[in-house]
Protein backbone atom coordinates (compact mmCIF):
# COMPACT_ATOMS: atom_id res chain seq x y z
CA UNK A 1 0.00 0.00 0.00
CA UNK A 2 1.18 3.40 -0.72
CA UNK A 3 3.00 4.69 2.74
CA UNK A 4 0.77 8.17 2.36
CA UNK A 5 -2.58 6.52 2.93
CA UNK A 6 -1.32 4.95 6.51
CA UNK A 7 0.46 8.19 7.18
CA UNK A 8 -2.61 10.43 6.73
CA UNK A 9 -4.94 11.84 9.06
CA UNK A 10 -7.73 9.85 10.47
CA UNK A 11 -11.15 10.76 8.49
CA UNK A 12 -14.36 11.15 10.80
CA UNK A 13 -17.71 11.72 9.53
CA UNK A 14 -19.38 14.46 11.85
CA UNK A 15 -23.07 13.94 12.12
CA UNK A 16 -24.25 16.93 14.40
CA UNK A 17 -27.92 16.83 15.29
CA UNK A 18 -30.21 19.59 16.29
CA UNK A 19 -34.02 20.48 16.36
CA UNK A 20 -35.75 21.56 13.72
CA UNK A 21 -38.75 22.71 16.24
CA UNK A 22 -35.99 25.06 17.50
CA UNK A 23 -33.90 26.20 14.68
CA UNK A 24 -35.77 29.69 14.45
CA UNK A 25 -36.32 30.52 17.48
CA UNK A 26 -34.50 33.73 18.74
CA UNK A 27 -33.40 36.05 21.45
CA UNK A 28 -32.79 39.75 20.67
CA UNK A 29 -29.15 39.80 22.00
CA UNK A 30 -27.74 36.59 20.54
CA UNK A 31 -29.52 35.58 17.35
CA UNK A 32 -31.58 32.16 16.79
CA UNK A 33 -30.84 28.91 17.49
CA UNK A 34 -29.96 28.22 14.81
CA UNK A 35 -27.00 30.35 14.55
CA UNK A 36 -26.03 29.54 17.97
CA UNK A 37 -25.93 26.03 16.80
CA UNK A 38 -23.73 27.17 13.69
CA UNK A 39 -21.13 28.65 16.21
CA UNK A 40 -20.93 25.67 18.36
CA UNK A 41 -19.99 23.96 15.19
CA UNK A 42 -16.84 25.80 14.19
CA UNK A 43 -15.96 25.16 18.35
CA UNK A 44 -16.14 21.89 17.79
CA UNK A 45 -14.60 21.88 14.17
CA UNK A 46 -11.29 24.04 15.75
CA UNK A 47 -10.85 21.53 18.88
CA UNK A 48 -10.62 18.37 15.96
CA UNK A 49 -7.29 19.60 13.87
CA UNK A 50 -6.10 16.17 13.99
CA UNK A 51 -8.70 14.76 12.36
CA UNK A 52 -9.97 14.95 8.12
CA UNK A 53 -13.40 15.79 8.65
CA UNK A 54 -16.36 15.12 6.54
CA UNK A 55 -19.19 17.58 7.06
CA UNK A 56 -22.15 17.64 5.74
CA UNK A 57 -24.19 20.22 7.89
CA UNK A 58 -26.14 20.34 10.68
CA UNK A 59 -28.81 17.36 10.77
CA UNK A 60 -31.85 18.53 11.27
CA UNK A 61 -34.37 16.77 8.86
CA UNK A 62 -34.33 13.25 7.91
CA UNK A 63 -33.27 14.29 4.54
CA UNK A 64 -29.86 15.41 6.64
CA UNK A 65 -29.22 11.86 7.64
CA UNK A 66 -29.31 9.88 4.31
CA UNK A 67 -27.27 13.02 3.01
CA UNK A 68 -24.79 12.28 5.60
CA UNK A 69 -24.59 8.76 4.94
CA UNK A 70 -24.02 9.19 1.32
CA UNK A 71 -21.26 11.35 2.07
CA UNK A 72 -19.99 9.10 5.10
CA UNK A 73 -19.78 6.01 2.94
CA UNK A 74 -18.88 8.05 -0.60
CA UNK A 75 -15.37 9.36 1.40
CA UNK A 76 -14.67 6.09 3.00
CA UNK A 77 -14.92 7.70 6.51
CA UNK A 78 -12.75 5.93 9.20
CA UNK A 79 -15.49 6.45 11.37
CA UNK A 80 -18.36 8.50 12.68
CA UNK A 81 -18.59 11.01 15.27
CA UNK A 82 -21.89 11.91 16.63
CA UNK A 83 -23.37 14.70 19.03
CA UNK A 84 -26.49 16.07 19.65
CA UNK A 85 -26.40 19.76 20.13
CA UNK A 86 -29.57 19.90 22.26
CA UNK A 87 -32.38 18.07 22.55
CA UNK A 88 -33.50 16.48 19.36
CA UNK A 89 -36.55 14.72 17.60
CA UNK A 90 -34.89 11.48 17.06
CA UNK A 91 -36.01 10.27 14.18
CA UNK A 92 -33.32 11.40 11.88
CA UNK A 93 -30.61 9.67 14.57
CA UNK A 94 -33.03 6.38 13.70
CA UNK A 95 -32.45 6.49 10.29
CA UNK A 96 -29.08 7.11 10.69
CA UNK A 97 -29.12 3.83 12.84
CA UNK A 98 -30.77 1.64 10.74
CA UNK A 99 -29.03 2.90 7.14
CA UNK A 100 -25.82 3.62 8.25
CA UNK A 101 -23.15 0.79 6.33
CA UNK A 102 -21.31 -0.78 9.29
CA UNK A 103 -19.02 1.48 10.34
CA UNK A 104 -17.23 2.30 13.95
CA UNK A 105 -19.45 4.96 15.81
CA UNK A 106 -18.32 7.10 18.29
CA UNK A 107 -21.46 8.26 20.76
CA UNK A 108 -20.42 11.36 22.74
CA UNK A 109 -22.11 13.87 25.05
CA UNK A 110 -19.92 16.89 26.10
CA UNK A 111 -20.70 18.25 30.00
CA UNK A 112 -20.35 22.00 29.93
CA UNK A 113 -18.30 23.35 33.26
CA UNK A 114 -20.99 25.81 34.21
CA UNK A 115 -24.36 27.26 32.40
CA UNK A 116 -24.69 31.19 30.88
CA UNK A 117 -28.17 31.37 32.22
CA UNK A 118 -29.42 31.29 35.93
CA UNK A 119 -32.90 31.60 35.36
CA UNK A 120 -35.51 31.20 31.63
CA UNK A 121 -37.33 34.54 32.52
CA UNK A 122 -35.19 36.42 29.08
CA UNK A 123 -35.52 34.78 25.15
CA UNK A 124 -31.64 35.24 25.05
CA UNK A 125 -31.50 32.71 28.04
CA UNK A 126 -34.65 30.81 27.12
CA UNK A 127 -33.18 29.77 23.83
CA UNK A 128 -29.47 29.49 25.80
CA UNK A 129 -31.42 26.97 27.69
CA UNK A 130 -32.48 24.78 25.11
CA UNK A 131 -29.10 24.65 23.65
CA UNK A 132 -27.64 23.27 26.49
CA UNK A 133 -30.02 20.36 26.59
CA UNK A 134 -27.20 17.85 25.03
CA UNK A 135 -27.65 15.53 27.91
CA UNK A 136 -31.38 15.16 26.72
CA UNK A 137 -30.66 15.03 23.70
CA UNK A 138 -28.02 11.87 24.45
CA UNK A 139 -30.49 10.29 26.53
CA UNK A 140 -33.49 9.99 24.56
CA UNK A 141 -30.71 9.07 21.73
CA UNK A 142 -29.36 6.34 23.66
CA UNK A 143 -32.45 4.18 23.87
CA UNK A 144 -32.28 3.39 19.81
CA UNK A 145 -28.32 2.52 20.07
CA UNK A 146 -29.42 -0.46 21.93
CA UNK A 147 -32.54 -1.11 20.16
CA UNK A 148 -30.96 -0.57 16.81
CA UNK A 149 -29.16 -4.30 16.08
CA UNK A 150 -25.69 -2.23 15.53
CA UNK A 151 -22.00 -3.15 17.47
CA UNK A 152 -19.99 -0.75 16.63
CA UNK A 153 -20.99 2.03 18.43
CA UNK A 154 -18.96 3.42 21.40
CA UNK A 155 -20.21 5.81 23.85
CA UNK A 156 -17.99 8.17 25.81
CA UNK A 157 -18.92 11.24 28.39
CA UNK A 158 -16.89 13.97 29.35
CA UNK A 159 -16.37 17.60 29.22
CA UNK A 160 -14.65 19.21 25.90
CA UNK A 161 -11.66 18.24 26.67
CA UNK A 162 -12.04 14.62 27.74
CA UNK A 163 -13.63 14.19 24.79
CA UNK A 164 -10.96 15.80 22.70
CA UNK A 165 -8.61 12.71 23.96
CA UNK A 166 -10.92 10.49 23.86
CA UNK A 167 -12.15 10.82 20.56
CA UNK A 168 -8.09 11.04 19.34
CA UNK A 169 -7.43 7.78 20.89
CA UNK A 170 -10.64 5.64 19.44
CA UNK A 171 -9.53 7.85 15.71
CA UNK A 172 -6.12 6.47 15.82
CA UNK A 173 -8.07 2.83 16.17
CA UNK A 174 -10.84 3.73 13.77
CA UNK A 175 -8.09 4.52 11.11
CA UNK A 176 -5.76 0.97 11.74
CA UNK A 177 -9.29 -0.54 10.91
CA UNK A 178 -9.27 1.19 7.82
CA UNK A 179 -6.01 0.53 6.71
CA UNK A 180 -5.89 -3.18 7.69
CA UNK A 181 -8.71 -3.58 5.27
CA UNK A 182 -6.40 -2.64 2.23
CA UNK A 183 -3.53 -4.42 3.49
CA UNK A 184 -1.58 -7.40 2.13
CA UNK A 185 0.42 -9.85 3.98
CA UNK A 186 3.35 -12.23 2.92
CA UNK A 187 3.79 -15.66 4.10
CA UNK A 188 6.96 -16.92 2.70
CA UNK A 189 6.17 -19.97 2.06
CA UNK A 190 4.15 -22.41 4.48
CA UNK A 191 2.86 -22.30 8.12
CA UNK A 192 5.43 -23.00 10.94
CA UNK A 193 5.36 -26.30 11.23
CA UNK A 194 7.10 -26.78 14.67
CA UNK A 195 4.40 -23.74 16.09
CA UNK A 196 0.85 -25.05 15.12
CA UNK A 197 -0.30 -22.61 17.78
CA UNK A 198 0.21 -19.68 15.65
CA UNK A 199 -2.08 -20.88 12.73
CA UNK A 200 -4.72 -18.86 12.38
CA UNK A 201 -7.48 -19.15 9.56
CA UNK A 202 -6.84 -17.43 6.66
CA UNK A 203 -10.24 -17.06 5.17
CA UNK A 204 -11.06 -15.66 8.39
CA UNK A 205 -8.17 -13.22 8.01
CA UNK A 206 -9.49 -11.57 5.10
CA UNK A 207 -12.95 -11.57 6.29
CA UNK A 208 -12.82 -10.20 9.93
CA UNK A 209 -9.19 -8.41 9.82
CA UNK A 210 -9.28 -7.35 6.11
CA UNK A 211 -5.64 -7.99 4.74
CA UNK A 212 -5.14 -10.27 1.99
CA UNK A 213 -2.42 -12.88 1.73
CA UNK A 214 -0.30 -13.67 -0.90
CA UNK A 215 2.30 -17.24 -0.87
CA UNK A 216 5.55 -16.55 -1.49
CA UNK A 217 7.49 -19.58 -2.78
CA UNK A 218 10.93 -19.85 -1.87
CA UNK A 219 11.69 -20.44 -5.61
CA UNK A 220 10.98 -16.86 -6.21
CA UNK A 221 13.54 -15.94 -3.17
CA UNK A 222 16.26 -18.16 -4.25
CA UNK A 223 16.04 -15.70 -8.19
CA UNK A 224 15.61 -12.56 -6.08
CA UNK A 225 18.74 -13.44 -4.19
CA UNK A 226 20.96 -14.46 -7.49
CA UNK A 227 19.71 -11.60 -9.43
CA UNK A 228 20.40 -9.06 -6.56
CA UNK A 229 22.73 -6.04 -7.95
CA UNK A 230 26.44 -6.36 -6.56
CA UNK A 231 26.20 -2.90 -6.14
CA UNK A 232 23.36 -2.65 -3.82
CA UNK A 233 24.90 -5.19 -1.62
CA UNK A 234 27.94 -3.63 -1.32
CA UNK A 235 25.83 -0.28 -0.42
CA UNK A 236 24.15 -2.30 2.55
CA UNK A 237 27.31 -3.65 3.22
CA UNK A 238 28.74 -0.50 3.63
CA UNK A 239 26.19 1.31 4.96
CA UNK A 240 25.63 -1.37 8.14
CA UNK A 241 29.56 -1.63 8.55
CA UNK A 242 29.53 2.53 8.45
CA UNK A 243 26.56 1.96 11.85
CA UNK A 244 27.81 -0.49 13.42
CA UNK A 245 30.57 -2.07 15.35
CA UNK A 246 31.88 -5.89 14.21
CA UNK A 247 32.88 -7.98 15.95
CA UNK A 248 36.67 -9.25 14.91
CA UNK A 249 35.20 -12.99 14.21
CA UNK A 250 32.63 -12.49 11.76
CA UNK A 251 33.82 -13.34 8.06
CA UNK A 252 32.87 -11.16 5.34
CA UNK A 253 31.80 -13.16 3.19
CA UNK A 254 29.34 -14.71 5.36
CA UNK A 255 28.10 -10.98 6.59
CA UNK A 256 27.63 -10.48 2.39
CA UNK A 257 25.61 -13.53 2.14
CA UNK A 258 23.69 -12.64 5.31
CA UNK A 259 22.77 -9.23 3.93
CA UNK A 260 21.96 -11.04 0.53
CA UNK A 261 19.43 -12.90 2.13
CA UNK A 262 18.28 -9.62 3.99
CA UNK A 263 17.92 -7.25 0.94
CA UNK A 264 16.01 -10.20 -0.59
CA UNK A 265 13.02 -9.74 1.47
CA UNK A 266 12.71 -6.34 0.70
CA UNK A 267 12.85 -6.58 -2.63
CA UNK A 268 9.79 -9.31 -2.77
CA UNK A 269 7.72 -7.03 -0.15
CA UNK A 270 8.31 -3.78 -2.37
CA UNK A 271 7.81 -5.88 -5.49
CA UNK A 272 4.66 -7.79 -4.54
CA UNK A 273 3.18 -4.59 -2.21
CA UNK A 274 3.07 -6.41 1.22
CA UNK A 275 3.05 -4.70 3.91
CA UNK A 276 3.31 -7.31 6.57
CA UNK A 277 5.86 -9.62 5.38
CA UNK A 278 6.11 -12.76 7.12
CA UNK A 279 9.05 -14.60 7.34
CA UNK A 280 9.49 -18.33 7.61
CA UNK A 281 13.05 -18.53 8.72
CA UNK A 282 13.48 -21.69 10.78
CA UNK A 283 11.72 -23.61 7.72
CA UNK A 284 15.07 -25.58 6.48
CA UNK A 285 14.04 -24.21 2.58
CA UNK A 286 15.28 -20.91 4.29
CA UNK A 287 18.61 -22.06 4.41
CA UNK A 288 18.77 -24.27 1.20
CA UNK A 289 17.77 -21.14 -0.58
CA UNK A 290 19.49 -18.83 1.40
CA UNK A 291 22.45 -20.40 3.10
CA UNK A 292 21.46 -18.84 6.26
CA UNK A 293 18.41 -16.95 8.05
CA UNK A 294 18.56 -13.17 7.27
CA UNK A 295 19.79 -11.45 10.31
CA UNK A 296 19.00 -7.51 9.27
CA UNK A 297 16.00 -5.13 9.29
CA UNK A 298 15.87 -3.08 5.66
CA UNK A 299 15.23 0.32 6.73
CA UNK A 300 12.88 0.20 3.66
CA UNK A 301 9.99 -1.59 6.09
CA UNK A 302 9.83 1.78 8.20
CA UNK A 303 9.83 4.26 5.36
CA UNK A 304 6.88 2.33 4.09
CA UNK A 305 5.28 1.95 7.70
CA UNK A 306 5.21 -1.80 6.68
CA UNK A 307 6.73 -4.34 9.03
CA UNK A 308 8.71 -7.55 8.92
CA UNK A 309 8.96 -10.93 11.42
CA UNK A 310 10.07 -14.17 11.29
CA UNK A 311 8.67 -17.90 12.48
CA UNK A 312 5.75 -17.72 9.72
CA UNK A 313 3.91 -16.31 12.94
CA UNK A 314 0.67 -14.18 10.94
CA UNK A 315 -1.11 -13.07 14.19
CA UNK A 316 2.35 -12.02 15.84
CA UNK A 317 3.17 -10.21 12.36
CA UNK A 318 -0.75 -8.33 12.52
CA UNK A 319 -0.14 -7.19 16.21
CA UNK A 320 3.44 -5.44 15.29
CA UNK A 321 1.75 -4.06 12.28
CA UNK A 322 -0.94 -2.51 14.18
CA UNK A 323 1.30 -1.27 16.64
CA UNK A 324 3.57 0.76 13.57
CA UNK A 325 -0.04 1.89 12.59
CA UNK A 326 -0.69 3.52 15.40
CA UNK A 327 2.99 4.71 16.80
CA UNK A 328 4.80 5.10 13.86
CA UNK A 329 7.69 4.12 15.95
CA UNK A 330 10.07 1.21 15.31
CA UNK A 331 8.38 -1.95 16.73
CA UNK A 332 10.02 -5.07 18.27
CA UNK A 333 9.34 -8.92 18.08
CA UNK A 334 9.75 -10.59 21.33
CA UNK A 335 9.63 -13.79 22.45
CA UNK A 336 10.09 -13.92 26.54
CA UNK A 337 12.98 -16.86 27.42
CA UNK A 338 12.80 -17.13 31.50
CA UNK A 339 11.62 -15.47 34.52
CA UNK A 340 14.25 -14.14 37.06
CA UNK A 341 12.20 -14.00 40.29
CA UNK A 342 14.66 -12.65 42.56
CA UNK A 343 14.62 -9.40 40.76
CA UNK A 344 11.07 -9.42 38.87
CA UNK A 345 11.97 -9.27 35.60
CA UNK A 346 12.15 -11.72 33.01
CA UNK A 347 14.67 -12.05 29.79
CA UNK A 348 13.05 -11.79 25.97
CA UNK A 349 13.97 -11.48 22.21
CA UNK A 350 14.35 -12.97 18.84
CA UNK A 351 16.51 -14.40 16.53
CA UNK A 352 16.34 -13.27 12.95
CA UNK A 353 15.71 -9.68 11.13
CA UNK A 354 14.19 -7.88 14.20
CA UNK A 355 14.01 -3.73 13.81
CA UNK A 356 17.60 -2.16 14.76
CA UNK A 357 16.59 1.42 12.70
CA UNK A 358 16.13 3.59 15.76
CA UNK A 359 18.35 6.29 15.33
CA UNK A 360 18.68 6.90 18.97
CA UNK A 361 19.74 3.84 19.58
CA UNK A 362 22.43 2.87 17.15
CA UNK A 363 24.87 2.27 19.41
CA UNK A 364 22.83 -0.50 20.67
CA UNK A 365 23.62 -2.22 17.78
CA UNK A 366 26.80 -4.92 17.47
CA UNK A 367 27.60 -7.14 14.15
CA UNK A 368 28.14 -10.34 15.45
CA UNK A 369 28.05 -13.99 14.61
CA UNK A 370 24.80 -16.02 15.07
CA UNK A 371 26.40 -18.72 17.14
CA UNK A 372 23.27 -20.83 16.80
CA UNK A 373 24.17 -21.68 13.33
CA UNK A 374 27.30 -21.55 13.76
CA UNK A 375 28.21 -25.22 13.80
CA UNK A 376 25.67 -26.30 11.11
CA UNK A 377 26.40 -27.26 7.44
CA UNK A 378 24.65 -24.70 5.48
CA UNK A 379 26.69 -22.52 3.27
CA UNK A 380 26.84 -19.34 5.61
CA UNK A 381 27.06 -20.67 8.93
CA UNK A 382 27.40 -18.67 11.90
CA UNK A 383 26.65 -16.09 9.33
CA UNK A 384 26.05 -12.19 11.59
CA UNK A 385 23.02 -10.44 12.70
CA UNK A 386 22.07 -7.23 14.33
CA UNK A 387 22.88 -8.22 18.26
CA UNK A 388 20.73 -5.27 19.50
CA UNK A 389 20.09 -4.32 22.73
CA UNK A 390 16.58 -3.28 22.58
CA UNK A 391 16.37 0.21 23.81
CA UNK A 392 15.27 1.23 27.65
CA UNK A 393 12.04 3.13 28.68
CA UNK A 394 8.38 2.06 28.95
CA UNK A 395 7.18 -0.41 26.37
CA UNK A 396 3.55 -1.72 25.16
CA UNK A 397 3.90 -5.23 24.90
CA UNK A 398 0.91 -7.01 22.69
CA UNK A 399 0.11 -9.97 20.57
CA UNK A 400 -2.90 -11.71 19.00
CA UNK A 401 -3.90 -14.84 18.66
CA UNK A 402 -6.73 -16.73 17.08
CA UNK A 403 -8.94 -19.48 18.87
CA UNK A 404 -12.36 -21.08 17.83
CA UNK A 405 -12.75 -18.30 15.33
CA UNK A 406 -12.34 -15.75 17.43
CA UNK A 407 -9.43 -13.62 18.35
CA UNK A 408 -7.77 -12.42 21.28
CA UNK A 409 -5.40 -9.16 21.83
CA UNK A 410 -3.77 -9.07 24.76
CA UNK A 411 -1.19 -6.40 25.72
CA UNK A 412 0.26 -5.00 29.12
CA UNK A 413 3.04 -2.24 30.39
CA UNK A 414 6.70 -3.71 30.49
CA UNK A 415 9.79 -1.64 31.06
CA UNK A 416 13.23 -2.52 28.89
CA UNK A 417 16.16 -2.14 31.04
CA UNK A 418 19.29 -0.72 30.34
CA UNK A 419 22.81 -3.00 29.89
CA UNK A 420 24.97 -4.65 28.22
CA UNK A 421 24.62 -7.12 25.43
CA UNK A 422 23.47 -10.56 26.53
CA UNK A 423 22.14 -13.43 25.04
CA UNK A 424 24.53 -13.98 21.77
CA UNK A 425 22.16 -14.81 18.64
CA UNK A 426 19.03 -12.84 19.73
CA UNK A 427 17.99 -8.78 19.57
CA UNK A 428 17.32 -8.48 22.87
CA UNK A 429 16.79 -7.02 26.62
CA UNK A 430 15.58 -7.83 30.39
CA UNK A 431 12.27 -6.48 30.89
CA UNK A 432 10.40 -5.75 34.22
CA UNK A 433 6.43 -5.62 34.17
CA UNK A 434 4.39 -2.94 35.57
CA UNK A 435 2.46 -6.30 37.59
CA UNK A 436 4.12 -9.15 39.21
CA UNK A 437 6.04 -10.64 36.74
CA UNK A 438 4.68 -14.30 37.47
CA UNK A 439 1.60 -12.96 38.08
CA UNK A 440 2.01 -11.82 34.22
CA UNK A 441 2.72 -14.72 32.50
CA UNK A 442 0.10 -16.34 34.92
CA UNK A 443 -2.41 -14.26 33.63
CA UNK A 444 -1.22 -15.19 29.82
CA UNK A 445 -1.20 -18.69 30.25
CA UNK A 446 -4.57 -18.83 31.48
CA UNK A 447 -5.65 -16.87 28.63
CA UNK A 448 -4.49 -19.31 26.20
CA UNK A 449 -2.04 -17.19 23.42
CA UNK A 450 1.33 -17.91 21.55
CA UNK A 451 5.14 -17.12 22.20
CA UNK A 452 5.16 -14.72 20.10
CA UNK A 453 4.84 -10.82 21.10
CA UNK A 454 5.30 -7.14 19.45
CA UNK A 455 6.90 -4.11 21.84
CA UNK A 456 6.86 -0.50 21.23
CA UNK A 457 7.77 2.46 23.14
CA UNK A 458 5.09 4.21 25.19
CA UNK A 459 1.67 3.72 26.39
CA UNK A 460 -0.66 2.07 23.69
CA UNK A 461 -3.04 0.28 25.47
CA UNK A 462 -6.09 2.73 25.53
CA UNK A 463 -5.78 2.53 21.80
CA UNK A 464 -5.47 -1.43 21.65
CA UNK A 465 -8.28 -1.22 23.77
CA UNK A 466 -10.21 1.07 21.18
CA UNK A 467 -9.23 -1.26 18.51
CA UNK A 468 -10.55 -4.17 19.77
CA UNK A 469 -13.96 -3.08 20.64
CA UNK A 470 -13.99 -1.87 16.99
CA UNK A 471 -12.47 -5.28 15.21
CA UNK A 472 -14.40 -7.02 18.23
CA UNK A 473 -12.02 -9.08 19.38
CA UNK A 474 -11.49 -10.12 23.08
CA UNK A 475 -9.31 -7.92 24.79
CA UNK A 476 -7.08 -9.20 27.93
CA UNK A 477 -5.19 -6.06 29.29
CA UNK A 478 -3.31 -7.34 32.24
CA UNK A 479 -2.50 -4.36 34.74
Amino acid sequence: MNVSLKNRKPKAGLLLIASPRFKNLSGPQRGTYGQRKEQAVKEIMASMDFLDLVWPGITYEREDAERAIRQFFNEKVDFVLVEFLSWSEDFAWIRFLRDMPDIPVLFTNVAKDKMSFETTLDEDDFVDYLCAGTLVGSLEASGSVRRVPRKDVKVVMGNRAEITEKIRVYAQAAKVRSILRQSTVGLMANMNEAMWSTYIDNYDLFTRIGPEIRYLPYSDYGSVIAGLPEADVKAWCDELQGKYAMMEDVEYDKFKGCVEASLALQVMARSNDIDVMVYNDIDQATFRTAGCRAGFYHPWFNENCSVLVPEADIGAGLVTYMLKLLTGKHVNFLEPFHIEDAYGTFAGGHAGPNDHNDPAWQQNVIIARDVRFAKTSWKYAGAPFAWYRISPGLKTMAQLVECDGRYKLVCSLIESLPGKHLLATYTHSIFRPQVPVKQLFEEILKIGTTQHFAIVDGDWTAQLADLAEIMHFEFHHIQ
